[in-house]
């Protein structure tokens, strides 16, 4: 063989080339698979520490939430077992073992429905206010209760317009809050569901 034809041959395939190609859109979190290019050292620790989070809010749910979940029998029994380790090291080994198994899930959905039972107190303290708001406004403006009604159709109008009167007599003469507080309840009760859906069922009414 001469020099010539060393020089054009074409370069070697390497054999591993197509085996686990990484596209654009790969996820960059996910773990590496026996047909994936391994991650990075750093990206890898950092997919398990992701993982044993998850597992985390896992182990802190309560049986009923979890079940929901539908996870697989190995890991929901990994996941109460480490709900009865006390002692620091079981339990670091136990959320490792956990780490493990999560990596034979889809960690997607477990993410979305623990983000949407994470967001119910915060919807519900929204809600908390918004009734407050409310009491305040009744007891200082003139034409609040109307802008309610309005807001609300099923607010019983002779009833809270009552307890505000009450509750301005309570204050006038130093008495305890009690038309206060029951004025508090009554809204808590008629403004349990969101705004639009009020105005919805009335129109359906």
């Amino acid at each position: 063989m001469t020099r010539s034809d060393e020089t054009t041959r074409p370069p070697r395939q390497s054999r591993h080339r197509g085996a686990g190609h990484v596209g654009a859109g790969a996820d960059p979190t996910a773990l590496p698979t026996s047909d994936a290019v391994p991650l990075s050292k750093t990206r890898r620790k950092a997919a398990m520490h992701d993982l044993q989070d998850l597992g985390e809010a896992l182990v802190g749910l309560s049986n009923a939430r979890r079940a929901q979940l539908k996870l697989p029998e190995l890991l929901d029994h990994a996941i109460r077992e480490a709900q009865g380790i006390t002692k620091w090291e079981g339990r670091r080994r136990q959320m490792q073992f956990i780490g493990k198994l999560m990596r034979e899930v889809d960690p997607a959905p477990i993410r979305a429905q623990i983000a949407q039972w994470n967001s119910a107190p915060a919807a519900e303290k929204a809600r908390l206010s918004r009734v407050e708001r409310w009491r305040e406004r009744l007891l200082s403006e003139p034409d609040a209760l109307a802008s309610l009604v309005a807001d609300a159709p099923a607010t019983d109008r002779s009833r809270v317009s009552a307890l505000i009167a009450r509750t301005h007599a309570e204050r006038l003469h130093g008495r305890p809050p009690h038309a206060y507080r029951e004025l508090f309840r009554v809204l808590n009760s008629l403004l349990k569901t969101p705004r639009d859906a009020i105005e919805e069922n009335s129109n359906d009414e």
